[in-house]
C-alpha cells in the first residue's frame, strides 16, 4: 500500500525508522524487515547510523533479497548544514552506498552554527542556548535542495518538523513544491489542521512519532505514551489487535505516512500487520476526541530553547 505523492513517484504508507538503532543489531534489524515486507526506512544523517544502514542495504543487494528500485530510501539534511546541503547529501550518498535518495528532508526548520559536514551537532552559546545561524534562510535552504532533484541526486524533496505557516511559506518560495512534511503525529497529538493544510496542497504527511514515541520518549522526554489509554484498551480488545496497531491503522486511515521504530523482530512483525482490518468510522472519530495537543518530542531538552514556544 503507497501514497503517490506530488511528483508521481509512490511512497510505502508504512516504513521503518532507524532513529537510536546502533550498530550492529541495525543489519539484522534491516534485513529482517525487508523479509517482513518493509520497503520503506526512514533515515536522517542526525541518527549517526547512515553507515551502519548502508552496509545492510549492501547486502540486500547483492545478496538478492531485494533491489535497489523496490525501496524507498528517506534521510535527512541536519541543522548545521543548511549552507551545506549538497555536500551533506552526497556524504549521505556516500555513507548509505546508493547512488540516489527517494526523499530528502529539511530535518527542521532551523540553521546552526556550521561544525562540519557529517558532524552532526547542536552546538551552543557559551549561555546554553542553541547557536543559531541567522546568515541562512529556509528559502535558500530550499532552493539548494531543489538542485538535488535537478543533479539526480534525489528524487523527492521535503520538509519536516515545519508548521502551517512555515509550509505556507515553502510553497510560496519552492519551484519544486515539498512532497512530504514529516512531522510529530499520533492519536495524542493530531493537528488535524496541519495534516489538512498539508493534504489540501498536495504534500503528503508522514508521522514519524506514530505510536506517542512509547518507550524511547518516555526515556529521554518523560512523556506518556497514548498507547496506554483506555480507548486503546478497548478498541485492541474489540478488533483482536494490539494498541501499537489500532495507532498505526488510525494514522493509516488518515491518509498519512507511518514509519514506527521498533527493534524487536516479534514487534516489527506485528507492526507491519496492519492491512487486514478497518477501523470503523465512529471508531475513528472515538480517537478523534482523545486529542491531548501533546507533544511528546522535546528538542527543548538538549538545545536550551523552544523552537515550537
Amino acid at each position: 500500500m503507497a501514497i503517490t505523492l506530488n511528483n508521481g513517484f509512490k511512497m510505502p504508507i508504512i516504513g521503518l525508522g532507524v532513529w537510536r538503532m546502533e550498530g550492529k543489531e541495525i543489519k539484522d534489524l534491516i534485513l529482517n524487515s525487508i523479509k517482513i515486507g518493509y520497503r520503506h526506512f526512514d533515515c536522517a544523517a542526525d541518527y549517526k547510523n547512515e553507515a551502519e544502514v548502508g552496509e545492510a542495504l549492501k547486502e540486500a543487494f547483492d545478496s538478492g533479497l531485494v533491489k535497489r528500485e523496490d525501496l524507498f530510501i528517506t534521510t535527512k539534511l541536519w541543522n548545521s548544514d543548511h549552507g551545506h546541503v549538497l555536500e551533506a547529501c552526497k556524504d549521505s550518498l556516500k555513507k548509505l552506498q546508493l547512488t540516489y535518495l527517494d526523499l530528502y528532508l529539511v530535518h527542521f526548520p532551523v540553521a546552526v552554527r556550521h561544525t562540519g559536514v557529517g558532524n552532526t551537532s547542536s552546538p551552543l552559546g557559551d549561555d546554553g542556548v542553541l547557536d543559531i545561524d541567522t546568515t541562512i534562510s529556509l528559502e535558500t535552504t530550499w532552493h539548494a535542495m531543489e538542485d538535488l532533484v535537478s543533479s539526480g541526486l534525489v528524487r523527492s524533496i521535503g520538509i519536516s518538523n515545519y508548521d502551517i505557516f512555515l509550509t505556507r511559506d515553502c510553497l510560496a518560495y519552492s519551484k519544486i513544491k515539498p512532497a512530504v512534511n514529516q512531522i510529530e503525529t499520533h492519536p495524542y497529538f493530531q493537528r488535524e489542521s496541519l495534516v489538512k493544510f498539508c493534504q489540501k496542497h498536495g504534500i503528503c504527511v508522514t508521522a514519524h512519532t506514530p505510536l506517542g514515541g512509547a518507550a524511547a520518549n518516555t526515556e529521554w522526554f518523560g512523556s506518556v505514551s497514548c498507547l496506554d489509554d483506555q480507548v486503546f484498551k478497548g478498541l485492541a480488545e474489540k478488533y483482536k489487535k494490539t494498541a501499537a496497531q489500532i495507532a498505526l491503522r488510525w494514522g493509516i486511515q488518515r491518509n498519512t505516512v507511518v514509519i514506527p521504530k521498533s527493534s524487536k523482530l516479534e514487534r516489527l512483525k506485528e507492526n507491519f500487520q496492519v492491512f487486514d482490518f478497518e477501523l470503523s468510522k465512529e471508531d475513528m472519530k472515538l480517537i478523534g476526541n482523545i486529542d491531548k495537543t501533546y507533544r511528546t518530542n522535546q528538542p527543548a531538552v538538549f538545545w536550551g530553547i523552544n523552537l515550537y514556544a
